[in-house]
């Protein structure tokens, strides 16, 4: 049964990151507005519950997930909603009601805490998790996107640079970062499945 709930757990994740990245893809390409992108990130919010109900269920029963991976995942979801609502909101703001230079600061603060509550989340996770190996897994997943985030960042930086593509702005980070721990978990989970321990 762990087995199984784990299986959806992987399943709804990678569908909740790749329905985001298809999202913010149509947004920066232009061919979605920003009204429309708000409204369809329904969807991944939509697996980003569905991770937590099968990290819950199998909590309860007894599988895989524990109290740490529990409260992880639920610190996950709470601060990646309050960045998504806070950053929809302080863009709507800000595009549409032509905010003082303070609130405008105040604006900006409101997906930034989130972001440092996710951070704040995933270090009490690696230091609760009494299982080595899925510390492990946690710490390696977390510099996947480092990785990604460095890579990409690195790589647009330069190009930028040399004036060979467009501004990209710098929120985009935790985006790259989130999908690039979402790509690390899966790399290991193919990994552990094929018996490879290199």
């Amino acid at each position: 049964m762990s087995g199984l709930v784990q299986n959806r757990s992987g399943l709804y994740g990678g569908l909740m990151l790749a329905t985001a990245a298809i999202i913010l893809g149509l947004r920066s390409s232009g061919a979605i507005n920003a009204t429309t992108a708000y409204i369809l990130a329904i969807v991944p919010v939509g697996f980003m519950l569905a991770v937590l109900r099968q990290a819950t269920r199998a909590s309860n029963k007894g599988g895989h997930a524990n109290r740490a991976a529990l409260r992880y995942t639920k610190g996950i979801i709470a601060s990646s909603l309050a960045y998504m609502l806070g950053l929809g909101i302080a863009i709507w703001v800000w595009r549409n009601l032509d905010p003082s230079t303070g609130l405008t600061w105040l604006l900006a603060m409101l997906p930034v805490i989130p972001i440092f509550a996710m951070l704040f989340v995933m270090g009490r996770y690696i230091v609760e998790e009494q299982d080595e190996y899925l510390r492990h897994r946690a710490v390696m997943a977390s510099l996947v996107g480092l990785g990604a985030v460095l890579a990409i960042g690195s790589f647009w930086g330069f190009l930028e640079t040399f004036e060979l593509v467009p501004h990209f702005p710098g929120w985009w980070a935790v985006p790259i970062w989130a999908m690039g721990m979402g790509l690390g978990q899966a790399w290991l989970t193919m990994r552990d499945r094929s018996g490879d321990d290199a």
